[in-house]
């Protein structure tokens, strides 16, 4: 019975994309990360730059994450455009098979804790627009359900069907009216201090690099790569610079810590809101989704519904005892674990093989475990925990990218010289 009841349309896992299924354009991936570059979350975590910076800070800071954090995410988006490979499998040939299954546990984790955040952050601001607290595990089984439901019905449906007709354009009416009125009203924040700009960068780039071990699961769909890479880059970094600084001004106005709280405050605040929520789905179920794929690079052949209703169901759960005060940590933590590991990808991938991997090295070609690839990643690790911990001012996304990126060049050429000597 549940076996009929979640039946869903045919469903693409880890085997590469057929050419008939790449149809997404540059357009399809500027709305889908635009899409999921929006939301509540996005402005929570603006609102956590106010008060330590000024308004301008916020705006720098929000553009300069914004545009360094998705060029990464469109960089990594282009090895699955290019293979047709999800994000998990695209990392076989770099660390390995085993060294992709490590990286799997990670983004299952994070993607568990992500989609828990987003049904929280909306059952929460459904409640204060309807019913208050009371009502609230009545909201967090409803988004629950509305996600459950588009992740069965797959990523080509999500996109085409949903974000383009439906929730992109209610997204952006309701962002412009918000926008509006937080512009036009008294904005005053003086920068208390407290929040190093280099802290606050790492919390701008943490959102994007959040998204790079999904990207290929979508971007894989691309008719070409430059189409992936284009509509990844611009789209990406419209919203995420948008929301951060929105959410920054919205934190300035009010006052108020809870950024739906904040929104409420202004003219048909509640309006704005209620459509908001609407579009906040598709960022829970990209991470639902997601996480099914990701699963599925260790086991192939465990069908995603089985994966996702469990996948929901431990979400609503911690969603439901774990409070937003932990979010920034959560964003820091998932930076310090991607950020130096998309390093030594981008640098093998790009510097080190300079493209040139064959498809067969994402399947039955994949090296077992690549060490030199785990030592990068470990560097870079590294890096990130002595800087953030030891020297918090400097801000330790650059540093422990930069770091991993130029250990997998060094490792890399010199295997290649011992290669050919």
């Amino acid at each position: 019975m549940p076996g009929k009841l979640l039946r869903a349309p045919p469903e693409w896992g880890v085997e590469p994309v057929s050419e008939d299924a790449r149809i997404l354009r540059a357009i399809d991936f500027f709305f889908l990360w635009f899409s999921l570059g929006v939301g509540l979350l996005v402005l929570q975590a603006g609102a956590l730059m106010i008060p330590s910076l000024t308004i301008e800070q916020a705006l720098l800071i929000s553009l300069i994450g914004s545009i360094l954090g998705s060029l990464l995410l469109a960089l990594a988006g282009s090895i699955g455009s290019k293979h047709g490979v999800p994000t998990m499998v695209s990392l076989r040939p770099i660390f390995g098979t085993y060294g992709s299954y490590l990286a799997t546990i990670l983004n299952f984790i994070q993607l568990v804790g992500w989609t828990a955040f987003e049904l929280k952050v909306m059952s929460d601001s459904a409640s204060l627009i309807f019913g208050g607290e009371a009502f609230r595990i009545l909201w967090l089984v409803l988004f629950s359900f509305i996600v459950l439901i588009l992740a069965i019905g797959g990523p080509l449906a999500f996109v085409r069907k949903w974000i383009e007709r439906f929730a992109v354009w209610l997204v952006l009416l309701s962002t412009m009216w918000i926008t509006y009125q937080a512009l036009t009203s008294e904005v005053r924040s003086q920068g208390t201090g407290g929040l190093p700009l280099t802290l606050a960068l790492d919390l701008v780039i943490a959102m994007p690099i959040s998204w790079m071990p999904l990207v290929s699961d979508y971007n894989r769909f691309s008719v070409r790569g430059r189409s992936s890479f284009l509509g990844t880059l611009v789209g990406y970094t419209v919203a995420n610079t948008w929301f951060y600084f929105l959410g920054a001004i919205l934190a300035a106005i009010s006052g108020q810590q809870f950024i739906a709280a904040s929104i409420l405050s202004l003219y048909l605040g509640g309006v704005a809101l209620i459509v908001i929520l609407v579009d906040e789905t598709d960022n829970a179920y990209a991470d639902v989704y997601s996480s099914a794929v990701s699963l599925q690079n260790i086991f192939p052949k465990l069908r995603q519904w089985k994966i996702i209703v469990p996948v929901i169901s431990i979400s609503a759960v911690i969603a439901f005892f774990v409070p937003l005060s932990n979010y920034e940590w959560f964003l820091l933590m998932i930076g310090a674990s991607f950020i130096p590991l998309f390093g030594v990808v981008i640098s093998e991938y790009f510097l080190v093989r300079r493209s040139n991997i064959e498809l067969g090295e994402f399947y039955e070609g994949a090296p077992k475990l690549v060490r030199r690839s785990i030592a990068s990643w470990f560097v870079g690790l590294l890096v990130y925990s002595v800087i953030a911990v030891y020297f918090p001012d400097l801000g330790a996304s650059v540093p422990s990218f930069l770091s991993s990126l130029l250990a997998q060049y060094a490792l890399g050429r010199w295997e290649l010289g011992l290669d050919r000597s």
